[in-house]
């Protein structure tokens, strides 16, 4: 008798996250145990501490492994019918369109109401995310689409714009938060950087549900 093909680590924490993925799609964030995550994913439940610590560092892993795997910055780089705004607001706008990303990082929400999953959240888009929006920018000051002198603070402070906008972080009603989402685009506006403000209303409005589900539950 054959015997059974033994897993490598890294297909293991493949198989988990995909087991994750599924189930907070299907089920919720919240309604998910480490147990069904373990017995989708066809392991014991000591297995799961071996590549994560909790069910956080799982969330945080899977959003990471699904902005990589669908990098909406790598999609417009290669796009050269397009300025450097234009890329910038298709990057919003791929990134909108992601329903299954969108839905994992609604759920995520909830979760940094921990400091420490905040701060680890905060320099996690800070690293990865900066340098992308800096890199656009500088390419929409050269083609003359965005003509701004904060090239550098823009980019840094994008990053932080959807924490700002997050009830968790800062308690805020439905109505103070769209007033931020107003604010927001204005400022950017004035800085060179015109976003569309509808669609940061939408993604407000999209975390707002899923708070008020939270609340009800």
């Amino acid at each position: 008798m054959a015997r059974p093909v033994k897993k490598q680590p890294e297909q293991w924490k493949r198989e988990i996250l995909a087991a994750a993925k599924e189930l907070f799609l299907s089920k919720g964030y919240e309604e998910t145990a480490i147990t069904d995550i373990m017995e989708a994913a066809g392991g014991a439940k000591g297995m799961f501490y071996r590549f994560f610590q909790s069910k956080e560092e799982v969330m945080h892993a899977l959003a990471d492994q699904m902005f990589f795997a669908n990098n909406p910055f790598e999609e417009v780089r290669k796009r050269s019918d397009l300025n450097g705004l234009q890329k910038i607001r298709e990057v919003l706008a791929l990134d909108r369109a992601n329903t299954e990303r969108e839905e994992i990082n609604i759920q995520a929400v909830s979760i940094l109401k921990d400091p420490h999953i905040l701060a680890a959240a905060v320099a996690a888009n800070r690293r990865v995310l900066t340098p992308l929006w800096f890199e656009l920018i500088e390419e929409g000051r050269r083609d003359d689409s965005i003509r701004t002198e904060y090239a550098k603070e823009l980019s840094e402070l994008l990053p932080l714009v959807n924490f700002w906008l997050l009830p968790s972080v800062f308690p805020a009603d439905a109505e103070e938060i769209l007033h931020k989402c107003g604010f927001v685009a204005e400022v950017l506006s004035a800085m060179g950087l015109p976003i569309i403000e509808n669609e940061m209303c939408e993604r407000a409005e999209g975390i707002l549900g899923s708070c008020r589900e939270e609340r009800k539950g």
